[in-house]
């Protein structure tokens, strides 16, 4: 009974989470694994707050001393990952904003092209 308000808002906390993720499960670009993967991560949180001697258990059997250090160089990983992958999302819209840049530009350099050669023609006539 001693911890449970800090259980009960890690709980809360980790709920929320994945209710907004959940509610915008449609409008999101991720994929399959990542959702499976995020609801694995609230799941697994949510399992460590309650039974925090359980995290320490397995950080003993991965030869990490405390459930807290284990914990913390999963997020680092997480973190990493999350980083890694904001990244390349952006590099690839950037390449996306590029390619239609250019396209915009051809198509307008080509009507402007045919606009000019219409008129042209049109004088000599």
């Amino acid at each position: 009974m001693k911890y449970f308000w800090i259980q009960l808002v890690l709980v809360l906390g980790a709920g929320t989470a994945a209710l907004i993720f959940i509610r915008r499960w449609d409008r999101t670009n991720t994929r399959a694994w990542k959702r499976i993967a995020f609801v694995l991560f609230v799941l697994a949180n949510i399992y460590a707050v309650l039974r925090p001697d359980d995290v320490t258990w397995v950080a003993n059997r991965f030869g990490v001393g405390r459930g807290t250090d284990l914990v913390l160089y999963l997020m680092v990983l997480a973190l990493a990952f999350l980083a890694l992958n904001t990244y390349l999302r952006f590099r690839s819209l950037e390449k996306k904003l590029t390619d239609m840049a250019r396209t915009v530009a051809i198509s307008e350099g080509a009507r402007l092209n045919q606009e000019r050669f219409d008129g042209d023609s049109v004088g000599k006539l």
